[in-house]
């Protein structure tokens, strides 16, 4: 059992919670360096190599046949803890704001929902299968916050960096907002059905 728990895929997964802490102490040196854009790079580099480990401990854990308990209760807290941070990094230094802040918090607050959902159902045995536009979701998510990651810095090499980045994030919002309307529409049966 314990060797489960320290399989490869499993100890990918907690590298990205790992990873966490260590990106949110990239924006704290940011905050103290003449020149930020070490840290944002740095940020960036840590935030692409997390989400690939997303990716690949769910599909090593399959081809592997090294699936467990415990894996299967923190992937998805790792990916969230990962979006949400960052996404609240990001809207403290101010790379999203204004109207582009409703895209953030649409994102947020399905993770949240959807997540309560799941477990609901999980208690009633019930599964909801991940659907081929949420990997579209998040694939587009997780790009458009790497190029929020980038953002001022980005710019200085790719004009309109931030810009794409926004544009990404709204895209990833209005699929988080279908796919979210999707998971409950097929959940809400279930609920009406235990009532």
């Amino acid at each position: 059992m314990a060797s489960r728990a320290y399989n490869i895929p499993n100890l990918l997964t907690y590298a990205r919670i790992l990873a966490v802490p260590v990106i949110v102490g990239c924006f704290f040196i940011e905050g103290q360096l003449e020149s930020s854009d070490v840290a944002r790079w740095t940020a960036l580099v840590l935030f692409a190599v997390a989400s690939i480990t997303d990716y690949l401990d769910g599909y090593l854990a399959r081809i592997w046949n090294q699936t467990s308990n415990i894996g299967r209760m923190l992937d998805p807290i790792a990916d969230k803890l990962l979006v949400a941070a960052v996404l609240l990094l990001l809207a403290a230094d101010q790379t999203i704001a204004g109207w582009s802040l409703w895209a953030a918090i649409t994102i947020l607050c399905r993770e949240i929902l959807v997540s309560g959902l799941r477990e609901y159902l999980a208690a009633l045995k019930v599964s909801v299968p991940v659907t081929r536009i949420a990997k579209w979701k998040t694939t587009i998510q997780m790009v458009a916050i790497a190029f929020l990651l980038a953002g001022p810095a980005g710019d200085k090499i790719v004009p309109y960096t931030t810009e794409m980045g926004i544009a990404l994030l709204w895209i990833a919002a209005i699929l988080t907002f279908y796919t979210g309307y999707d998971y409950f529409r097929a959940g809400v049966k279930h609920l009406v059905d235990e009532e």
